[in-house]
């Protein structure tokens, strides 16, 4: 007889000790099949959107969790249906990249023959050590599992080589065979409407429905709350007169609120001013601009501003390092990993360019191009959005001129950059019209003096006043 095997994945860590993400989407339903590393589900966590690959080849047998739901590390959020036989050569994750000992499970496996008898007690039996599969790479803690035999939903066992149905969202209430009588889970709706009525705080048992057969829709939910969708920063009566709009605070937003929180409070901030005229530095981006050696590559005041940041480094280290409060240790980095701070839909984010000391001024614009392109995408991997040494925003683009910026945890310093405006200025003891800029410079003084950083951002406008001053500094 053919044995099967259900396998249930559970939510992995996918990066800096996360301990939870939002399941997004499921890119599969019960029933389909599978292959291996196929994208079955979209999760949000604390600093990106991503993507997750099936560690099997088999027939989906249970979605544990619906879109919308936020779901702990280590819980289980879908088994697999695989056959016994086929599990070591293609049933089962990938093995961890170069060789890495440490390969972490996320799989719980369960060996039932086709007529439904557990064909793992047997194993036990004898004293067979339990079989483990090795992990997709990256994804978290090892978990200890129980070993349970896992059920589809609605408590149907699954039969050999038999593709479990899909459930529906819109399905009628299950009928109970033995009994013929109806059973009831919730009130019919769907995944998100159920999850907008837990974030109002809403019993939908209550909710009457307007939709397709009694259906309950986010309408119905919304017009029992008082509350409609608008803004984040609504703050006067709309059409109805509500006058308050709430929005469950999550994701992206989440974690930019405690990473905030935790630096301001954390670091010792001071931040400097300086406005200098970049009337040359505009002149040489329009050359460049002009230049056929850069033809094709976006040219902007970020990416020269980028590159005068990655020179006056190399003068002011201090500002290229962290403080390390378990050891004790101030930690310098030789290397920069230069994080760009990204308005996206989502919320702020920081991902930065590794090695952006190493970059020429076109692999610099190459790589500024591709984050921001990523960034607004929500396509942003969690190995982007962490490491960084230092950062830079851009807020002249929203019309600012200056502002006192908060450090990026585990960072140094960070440096705003202002709008270029037209402005008059001094020029060998005559007014004249110029292009200046207004740059902020915040630092953590446990690892910056207030000279270290007064000479940084003194460097740094030298750059940006004069480019050719970069050869002094190289």
């Amino acid at each position: 007889m053919t044995a099967t095997m259900i396998k249930e994945f559970r939510l992995p860590d996918l990066g800096e000790g996360l301990t939870e993400s939002e399941i997004l989407s499921w890119k599969v339903a019960v029933g389909d099949t599978v292959t291996l590393n196929q994208v079955i589900a979209e999760v949000e966590t604390a600093k990106a959107v991503v993507e997750l690959p099936s560690p099997f080849a088999g027939v989906v047998a249970e979605l544990h969790e619906q879109p919308g739901t936020v779901v702990e590390v280590g819980k289980p959020i879908v088994s697999f249906e695989v056959d016994d036989a086929g599990s070591s050569n293609g049933g089962g994750a990938p093995a961890a990249a170069n060789g890495s000992a440490g390969a972490l499970d996320t799989t719980t496996d369960t060996t039932t023959s086709a007529n439904g008898t557990p064909a793992d007690a047997a194993a036990d039996a004898i004293g067979s050590p339990a079989k483990r599969e090795p992990n997709l790479v990256g994804y978290g803690a090892v978990v200890e599992h129980s070993g349970r035999p896992t059920r589809r939903a609605r408590g149907q066992a699954p039969e050999a080589k038999s593709p479990a149905p899909e459930v529906s969202a819109f399905a009628e209430p299950a009928v109970s065979p033995q009994s013929g009588t109806e059973v009831s889970e919730r009130p019919r709706s769907t995944p998100p409407v159920r999850k907008l009525a837990r974030d109002l705080g809403i019993n939908l048992e209550l909710v009457p429905g307007t939709g397709p057969g009694g259906l309950i829709t986010r309408e119905d939910v919304q017009n029992f709350s008082g509350v409609t969708e608008a803004p984040v920063d609504a703050q006067v009566p709309d059409a109805k007169g509500e006058r308050e709009t709430r929005t469950p605070i999550k994701g992206v937003r989440k974690f930019t609120a405690a990473a905030m929180v935790q630096s301001a409070f954390t670091a010792p901030h001071v931040t400097e001013f300086l406005t200098v005229d970049v009337t040359a530095t505009m002149e040489l981006l329009a050359r460049l601009k002009g230049n056929r050696t850069f033809e094709g590559y976006k040219l902007t005041p970020l990416t020269i501003a980028a590159k005068a940041v990655l020179v006056a480094l190399r003068n002011n280290p201090s500002l290229n390092s962290r403080w390390d409060e378990a050891s004790q240790e101030i930690v310098q980095f030789n290397y920069v990993n230069l994080g760009i701070a990204a308005a996206t839909p989502r919320g702020l984010t920081v991902p930065n360019i590794k090695d952006a000391d190493r970059l020429t001024l076109r692999e610099l614009s190459t790589a500024l191009t591709e984050l921001t392109d990523t960034a607004r995408a929500g396509k942003t991997s969690p190995s982007e959005l962490s490491g960084g040494t230092i950062s830079i925003t851009n807020i002249g683009v929203f019309g600012i001129d200056a502002g006192t910026p908060i450090l990026n945890p585990g960072e140094a310093a960070i440096v705003a950059l202002g709008a270029v405006r037209k402005a008059p200025w001094v020029v060998s003891d005559e007014l004249a019209v110029r292009q200046v800029m207004s740059l902020s410079l915040s630092f953590d003084h446990r690892l910056v003096d207030g000279e270290q950083g007064s000479r940084f951002l003194a460097d740094l406008g030298a750059i940006l006043s004069d480019p050719a001053m970069v050869m002094t500094m190289i």
